[in-house]
This record gives C-alpha cells, structure tokens and sequence, in this order.
C-alpha cells in the first residue's frame, strides 16, 4: 500500500484518471499534495506536491454549470487530466493550494479554431 504524503485531507472523492485508458478511484487533496489512489489496483496511483502544479486548467462549459474534467500542469511531468464526481467542490478544495491567478478555464471550441486559424495566417 502506498503512504499519503497529506497530512491533513480536506477532501476524498471518487474520480476518473484519464491516460490512455480511464483508471477509477479515489481523488484526495489535501494540505501537501494532490492524490489519486485506485482502490482494486494498489499500484495505479500518482501524488501530485502542490509546489509541482503550474496551473489547473478546467473545461468549463454553460457559463460553469458543467465542468466534466480538469487538467493539472506540472512542472516536470507533464499534464492530468481527472474528472471528479463533484469537479466544482473539487476545484474549490484545489484553489485553497494553487493561486487564483495560476487556475484557468480552457479554451472553447470557437477561441480554439479562431486561434489556429489566426496562427497559420501569420
């Protein structure tokens, strides 16, 4: 079994890793980090240090009514994405750690193809 690095847990919920096939768990955050643990496969988790994060990006779609999945952007290892059963109590517990102005909203499909397009007149 793996230790938590948390040593205080403001919140466990169940939530979906993303990465390649979906892996089904636990999500945890707490004071030192941000944890996800499988609960039938011991060695499928990944613990994330908050001094790590870069930025939480969300996929916010009806002006915030619905967030289906976040994305954590680390420094080193690349990028999470999770959905979470509750995302925005989730976000909330996250934004406690990580700076308002480190926490954005994805781009949605029209800034998205607005922005290649522009990029590729240039």
């Amino acid at each position: 079994m793996v230790k938590s690095i948390n040593t205080k847990v403001d919140l466990a919920v169940e939530a979906t890793w993303f990465r390649g096939i979906p892996s089904y768990g636990k999500v945890m955050i707490g004071d030192k980090a941000f944890e996800f643990y499988n609960e039938r496969n011991v060695g499928d988790f990944v613990q994330i240090p908050w001094d790590e994060v870069t930025y939480v990006v969300a996929d916010v779609h009806f002006h915030g009514k619905y967030i289906p999945r976040f994305e954590i952007r680390t420094r080193q290892n690349g990028n999470f994405i999770f959905a979470t059963k509750d995302p925005k109590k989730s976000l909330r517990a996250i934004r406690k750690y990580v700076p308002a102005s480190h926490m954005r909203k994805s781009l949605s499909l029209w800034q998205g193809l607005k922005q290649r397009f522009t990029r590729m007149k240039k």
